[in-house]
């Protein structure tokens, strides 16, 4: 089945908040101030701007589907993916997303940095701070590329521009079929890839929130839980909820949202190049 990009879209942000992931909201678990059905009305609010990335281009599609989304929600519910998904949407149909994504993030100009930056300051996403070049409080750049480089070392989002998506195409998109193929549920191969993520890469929303040794402190904990043995048996489930209790104290401040976001374009690239059948389950 090919699926329109909007469709793709929608269905990557749901497909990721259905999935269990510690730490996270999902079907099983809110947070006071968030709750699974703010996240469902999102991934359906954005579907048909996304649909539009191609013809519209990368800025205003960043900025109208947070414009839809605060609309809808009355808060920030996914930023990161929108940030995300926007130029992997952007990229001709006819072309395969790894070598598209170049020419994309390449013809970014003046006008996607100032809705882009609109678009944030809308959003109003923690723990952002301050810096010294392109900070998001002063006018915006002339290229966003470049400030997605500046921010490279810090935000795993602006990484993903900084190299090509290098992260959602070499690393979560091949976790994510592996997983699948080996037996895995879709929903848990998102779980386990997750994990696997965070053990190697700490979470940049937990590091802006808490600090680079909290997000160091989740790394390590993933490293223990993938270390109680095969994915899902019993001593895996019982560190995955320690895990998830850890990550849910101090009122879900160690939340890691980074890493959700990158999920979500790992599925969206999953769906749109069709690397699995339906259904997914």
């Amino acid at each position: 089945m090919n699926l329109a990009i909007g469709e793709c879209a929608t269905l990557a942000c749901l497909l990721e908040v259905a999935a269990p992931k510690p730490g996270n909201v999902h079907r099983g678990a809110d947070f006071e101030d968030l709750k699974f059905a703010d996240f469902l009305a999102s991934a359906t609010v954005i579907g048909p701007i996304l649909d539009r990335a191609v013809v519209q281009g990368v800025g205003w599609t960043v900025r109208e589907a947070v414009r839809s989304t605060i609309a809808i929600v009355g808060t920030n519910t996914n930023l990161g993916i929108i940030l995300l998904l926007s130029p992997l949407a952007a990229v001709p149909r006819e072309c395969d997303l790894e070598s598209g994504i170049a020419g994309v993030l390449a013809d970014l100009g003046e006008s996607d940095a100032q809705r882009v930056y609109e678009a944030i300051r809308l959003a109003k996403p923690g723990g952002m701070g301050t810096v010294e070049q392109m900070d998001l409080n002063g006018p915006p750049p002339p290229s966003l590329l470049e400030a997605m480089r500046l921010a490279a070392s810090r935000d795993l989002v602006a990484n993903q521009y900084a190299t090509g998506f290098r992260d959602i195409f070499r690393k979560i998109v091949p976790s994510l079929l592996e997983d699948c193929r080996s037996g895995l549920p879709l929903s848990l191969a998102v779980v386990h890839t997750q994990l696997k993520w965070l053990s190697q890469n700490p979470d940049s929303l937990i590091a802006r929130k808490c600090g680079l040794e909290t997000a160091r402190q989740a790394t390590e904990f993933a490293k223990q839980v993938l270390a109680c043995g095969e994915p899902f048996s019993e001593p895996f489930e019982r560190g995955l909820a320690d895990f998830d209790f850890w990550l849910r104290a101090d009122g879900n401040r160690r939340n890691p949202g980074t890493t959700a976001d990158l999920l979500t374009a790992g599925i969206f690239v999953v769906l749109r190049e069709r690397y699995l059948a339906p259904p997914y389950r």
